[in-house]
């Protein structure tokens, strides 16, 4: 939001949109896709290849929406408080599921989804800690991060698929290469983890020292500034922390 003001004109908040626009609709869209792209990802044991395929589109199409609504919500100016508490809501349901359920139909060890969830719901719950009191920089990193676990996600939900399609060396070369993305991305979301974690923790002392008066958030984006409905925010992840 633009807090600059005409000379002359009083000095109040440009008021904030309605929560009633299209951005905030994909958002809702996404959380309601996520028990859809789940039920399809689980049913009959995840052994069906039709209700895998659909999984992935629906999976695919929510991720896109992620995208949309935030370019949308930028362009015309249309970030809402709601959309700063539903985007994340969405964003994380969605990774949650996706993770949780390809563990439930073992193609994914336990120990990926724990690491990965651990991370980023602690950072969440840490971010809207640190929203009180200072608004972290962006960090490219958390772009990065996000990039990685759509991806590795995606080829796992594929790689079911066409295990009958492709030749046997085609599916392990994808096989080998859905894991070196999944372990980048592994890789990547502990590194970010760890960053923010050190730079809250300097920036809570430096504001606290300069008496904690909250002035960094000032015309400021909510907990999820950098996802679609918010410009840059303090994990810097574009469409998640």
């Amino acid at each position: 939001m633009n807090d600059r003001v005409e000379a002359g004109s009083s000095q109040q908040p440009a008021a904030e949109p309605s929560p009633w626009n299209v951005p905030n609709a994909l958002t809702v869209l996404r959380i309601l896709l996520v028990p859809v792209f789940l039920v399809l990802l689980l049913v009959h044991g995840g052994d069906d290849v039709t209700t895998r395929w659909w999984a992935l589109v629906v999976f695919l199409l929510a991720m896109l929406t992620d995208k949309i609504d935030g370019d949308l919500a930028r362009k015309h100016n249309l970030v809402t408080n709601f959309g700063k508490i539903a985007d994340p809501i969405a964003d994380k349901s969605l990774m949650a599921a996706a993770l949780i359920g390809l563990a439930v139909i073992v193609e994914l060890p336990w120990w990926v989804p724990v690491i990965i969830l651990v991370r980023e719901f602690g950072i969440t719950v840490l971010r809207f800690f640190m929203i009180r009191i200072i608004v972290m920089p962006a960090s490219r990193g958390g772009k990065i991060k996000t990039v990685l676990q759509t991806v590795a996600i995606g080829l796992f939900l594929l790689l079911f698929p066409l295990s009958d399609l492709v030749p046997s060396v085609v599916y392990f070369i994808l096989l080998v290469f859905a894991w070196i993305v999944m372990t980048a991305a592994i890789v990547v979301t502990l590194i970010t983890g760890i960053d923010y974690c050190v730079q809250a923790a300097k920036l809570y002392r430096e504001a606290k020292s300069d008496g904690g008066d909250g002035k960094g958030l000032s015309g400021q984006a909510g907990p999820n500034a950098d996802g679609p409905d918010g410009g840059a925010g303090p994990d810097g992840d574009g469409t998640r922390a």
